[in-house]
């Protein structure tokens, strides 16, 4: 078997000249807007806003790169840090299902401050794109789907997909590249325990993947060596965090048919994508059958196995909890018709109706859906009413799942309804639009309101 990494840094290195196809760019810009209308939302939230305040001290000398959440020119590495971080915040980032991955936040957090730093137009930064979501794809698809019973992929994968992306920014060759991604895999971190309760700590998964694959670049740019069996050697990255070596002929093998940046999941819920068969076979059931949330007398919800493992909270209070939560978002879809932004605010949350719902909704595992994970992200919902009618619906893929994309209108419709209330929406429309047919890079959006500091304290 040729080495993986050499294969992978091949590849990536092309992208510092190689030219877009028009519909390659339309996906890139799509990822990109995308990533835009998250990172927005999540700025002026915790734990955002708190990290903006304790590392103050060390930002005060500016630099070329745009943090969004404090709005100041900053590091490379810092704005990689804090940009990746406010983008997994509000759970609106892109899904790569193959390698249950959220490439967008690591990636184009560390691709988006280092084409700003080096100065480079759009089509650099699109490239760069590419380079990262193929490479930490390809990585993910091979350590899939053991990999994922502890490891939040997000974190592990993401570091791949920053350093790469970054390599290719930086002018790195292939041998070069090929350090950056080795000295990557060695810090590639993001445990699952961190978000199975409450806790603040997740986003730092694509933070700290940002922020460590951008070091791993900047430094093999210097001329830092890595491990090149690091991939696939016997005490390397896909041994220690996955069942085995690495699937990694099954993972490479027609590399770039179909780029993974063409092959995205761009979320039409605001909650963790493992719910998301569930709810959207809910929400049909109940627009075909025309009954109001308060004639359901139960809902069981069949699904793989991370389904019931991470979202099976009936008992839901917090934020994090409510988001990670089939019987809270369940409830929240019978009741109020969706499961956005306005899902998580305090009188939401508390609502009576959907309290007294989610004891009703239970989870299994279904072998079906189970055996389909992870290529297929499926739920068996089955709805009884309290006339004695029992409603089922086998839900096989996602509505935002490359079988079942958003347009580029929805996609455009979810960026103005979370990136307007943070930053206002004219300057919210101007952005869009930059991002669409712009051909320079975006720059600072400032945020309404008093700003991460007073909201931090």
């Amino acid at each position: 078997m040729e080495n993986p990494l050499s294969v992978l840094a091949a590849h990536a290195a092309e992208w510092r000249t190689r030219p877009l196809t028009p519909e390659l760019e339309r996906h890139a810009r799509r990822a990109l807007v995308d990533w835009f209308a998250a990172l927005l939302a999540g700025a002026s939230r915790p734990p955002a806003t708190l990290l903006a305040a304790a590392l103050e001290d060390e930002t005060r000398g500016g630099g070329g790169a745009v943090c969004y959440v404090s709005g100041r020119r900053v590091p490379l590495r810092h704005a990689a840090l804090m940009n990746g971080l406010a983008s997994h915040i509000v759970e609106f980032d892109d899904i790569y299902r193959y390698a249950v991955y959220h490439p967008g936040c690591p990636t184009i957090g560390a691709a988006l401050a280092a084409a700003q730093v080096r100065g480079t137009d759009m089509a650099a930064l699109l490239r760069a794109m590419v380079a990262g979501y193929e490479v930490s794809g390809r990585i993910g698809r091979a350590v899939q789907p053991s990999h994922y019973r502890y490891w939040h992929t997000t974190g592990t994968v993401g570091t791949f997909g920053a350093a790469t992306a970054v390599a290719v920014l930086l002018g790195c060759d292939a041998e070069r590249t090929a350090h950056a991604i080795a000295t990557a895999a060695t810090m590639a971190s993001g445990l699952q325990q961190a978000f199975r309760g409450e806790s603040m700590s997740k986003p730092f998964h694509p933070g700290h993947a940002a922020e460590a694959g951008a070091l791993a670049a900047m430094a093999a740019a210097k001329g830092v060596t890595g491990a090149p069996d690091v991939l696939h050697g016997p005490a390397g990255f896909a041994a220690a965090t996955s069942e085995d070596t690495g699937k990694w002929e099954q993972a490479l093998a027609g590399i770039g048919r179909p780029f993974a940046i063409a092959d995205m999941t761009f979320k039409n819920h605001g909650c963790c994508g493992h719910i998301f068969a569930a709810l959207d076979a809910i929400r049909d059931l109940q627009r075909e059958h025309g009954f109001a949330a308060a004639e359901v007398d139960g809902v069981l919800v069949g699904g793989y196995r991370a389904t019931k493992d991470i979202c099976d909270r009936p008992d839901a209070a917090t934020e994090q909890e409510c988001r990670f939560s089939v019987q809270f978002t369940g409830a929240m879809m019978l009741v109020h018709g969706g499961v956005r932004l306005a899902a998580y605010e305090e009188a939401r949350m508390k609502d009576p109706a959907v309290r007294a719902l989610m004891p009703r909704i239970r989870v299994e595992v279904d072998p079906e859906c189970e055996a389909a994970f992870p290529t297929r992200r499926s739920a068996k919902v089955e709805i009884r009413l309290k006339d004695g009618r029992v409603l089922r619906r086998h839900q096989p893929t996602r509505k935002g799942d490359p079988d079942a994309p958003l347009s580029d209108e929805d996609l455009s419709e979810k960026f103005l309804e979370l990136a307007a209330p943070a930053v206002g929406a004219q300057p919210a429309r101007a952005l869009l639009e930059q991002l669409w047919r712009g051909t320079t890079l975006p720059g600072p959006v400032p945020l309404l309101g008093a700003g991460p500091r007073a909201a931090a304290e």
